[in-house]
């Protein structure tokens, strides 16, 4: 049993069903219920140090076969165990059915209800796993109040019971685990939309397969570790056009601050030089905190012939002048950051879109899900409904890279790869949170970086400064766009100190 790092395999429920297949079709199939049993009683026994009884609910399918193996261990262990299952014995499978019978060849016995709050030391949620598609109602969601209700850890095997594993969607009624064990692999409903909030910690288990070479997985989890391969060690010998110079277009009236955060976050992430083309007539000639930034108008960006990244759109607007310049950094033969407005006038210009589409360099989009569905053509529900399927109909649609921004901001590919980020919480839910995220990615571009590992160490780090932040008390309530530019200075450097 491992925790997740960067790389970590995510897989959809039918990427799982194929590992299961291809491994029982060994000529020695691994006992793959009792291997996630004897994993998640070991976990168990970490967490109830309190001497109580530990309740256990196993649910109708494999998951509750998963709960009866880790039943019968924890009282091999002399541990006390009270079970209540909700299924017909009759229909369960095969393996589950032997798990059953081992638990009653134990000694043990199956309880008709379970006792009020307070009674129980840990509750272990084995009622529903991967592919569950229906909403709880009735009895199951009573017994998730009841779960919720006890003010005990809850250790949830799989996923917690309630939780669509593919897309993170709460169906009706859901566990709120302080612990989930996964089985082979990471799911991607624990990483994203509602599955941060109810899975607690994450542990993997990966029951003795590699997984990865029965099925390559297409996802993979952002981890911190993405950091040092984005950014290695300075050379001594080095200058500041070795750093690149990034061009960042916006400002336009009302929102010079959106672009002047952008190039800040530029200009503090490693690029050499900045520069600033603002589309407000009246925009200020220097910033004056950042006096290192070049300010000037938006068209004279494009005079400049020696940017090694573009990023557009930070309070751009959605004017026809907006719309001009748009068009001119598409036709730009440099990596490209489109954010904000950008996006929206894409989604309203079907010649924005065919543009982008044909552009033969790097390309990151890094959408909303409003402004994603817009650029689809659907609704932000419908968007929120499968971040990861979105996500990569974008990717595909647009022929360049994405991030789908939000709770476990997914990161997608023409191809169908796609990773999603563990960084992050609710303090980034404030305005310019996305135009620094936008000077990041270029400035990593500036620098040369590849732009699949880019777009996901940038969006990694951009939630871990905000973790920081966090940590140091500064955070989540009330922080700013402004103290992640430098949190995040501070992450990429602090490993490098000597």
């Amino acid at each position: 049993m491992v925790r997740y790092t960067h790389g970590t395999p995510v897989y959809r429920t039918e990427e799982i069903r194929r590992i299961e297949t291809l491994a029982a079709a060994r000529p020695e199939p691994p006992a793959l219920m009792e291997r996630a049993g004897v994993a998640a009683a070991a976990l168990v026994r970490e967490l109830a140090s309190n001497g109580k009884r530990i309740a256990i609910l196993a649910g109708p399918g494999n998951n509750g076969g998963d709960a009866f193996v880790v039943a019968t261990l924890l009282k091999q262990a002399w541990l006390s165990v009270d079970v209540l299952f909700t299924g017909d014995e009759h229909k369960l499978s095969a393996d589950a059915a032997a798990a059953l019978t081992a638990w009653r060849d134990a000694g043990g016995t199956l309880d008709e209800t379970l006792h009020a709050r307070g009674r129980y030391g840990l509750v272990v949620d084995g009622l529903f796993g991967i592919g569950l598609q229906r909403e709880l109602t009735g009895r199951y969601a009573g017994l998730v109040e009841w779960i919720n209700g006890q003010g005990a850890p809850v250790l949830a095997l799989d996923v917690p019971s309630g939780l669509e594993s593919d897309t993170g969607r709460v169906l009706g009624a859901c566990v709120r685990a302080t612990h989930t064990i996964t089985f082979i692999g990471l799911k991607p409903g624990l990483l994203t939309l509602e599955g941060p909030e109810q899975c607690g910690r994450i542990a993997v288990a990966d029951l003795g397969l590699d997984a990865a070479q029965l099925v390559p997985p297409p996802g993979h989890a952002i981890g911190a570790d993405i950091l040092g391969l984005a950014l290695p060690r300075r050379r001594i010998n080095t200058h500041k056009g070795d750093y690149g110079s990034v061009g960042i277009i916006g400002g336009a009236a009302g929102m010079v601050g959106a672009a002047l955060l952008s190039a800040r976050a530029a200009l503090k992430l490693g690029a050499g030089r900045v520069y600033v083309g603002l589309a407000a007539p009246d925009a200020p000639a220097v910033d004056l905190l950042q006096p290192e930034l070049m300010l000037r108008r938006a068209e004279a960006i494009f005079e400049l012939d020696h940017l090694s990244a573009l990023a557009v759109g930070p309070g751009l607007g959605t004017s026809a002048e907006a719309q001009a310049l748009l068009a001119r950094a598409l036709a730009v033969s440099i990596p490209l950051v489109l954010d904000a407005d950008a996006l929206n006038l894409i989604a309203a210009h079907a010649s924005l879109h065919e543009a982008l589409a044909q552009r033969p360099c790097a390309t990151l989009l890094t959408p909303h899900p409003a402004e994603a569905a817009r650029l689809l053509g659907v609704t932000t529900a419908e968007v929120q409904r499968d971040r990861v399927a979105a996500a990569l109909k974008l990717a595909e649609s647009c022929r360049t890279g994405v991030v789908l921004k939000g709770a476990g901001s997914v990161c997608a590919w023409p191809g169908g790869n796609w990773a999603i980020n563990t960084s992050g919480n609710p303090g980034m839910a404030t305005a310019g949170m996305g135009d620094v995220l936008t000077g990041m990615l270029a400035a990593l571009l500036s620098q040369g970086v590849a732009a699949e590992l880019a777009l996901e160490a940038g969006v990694y780090l951009h939630g871990a400064a905000a973790d920081a932040l966090v940590v140091d008390g500064r955070g989540p309530v009330g922080t700013t766009a402004g103290e992640v530019i430098d949190a995040s200075r501070q992450l990429v450097n602090a490993p490098r100190a000597a």
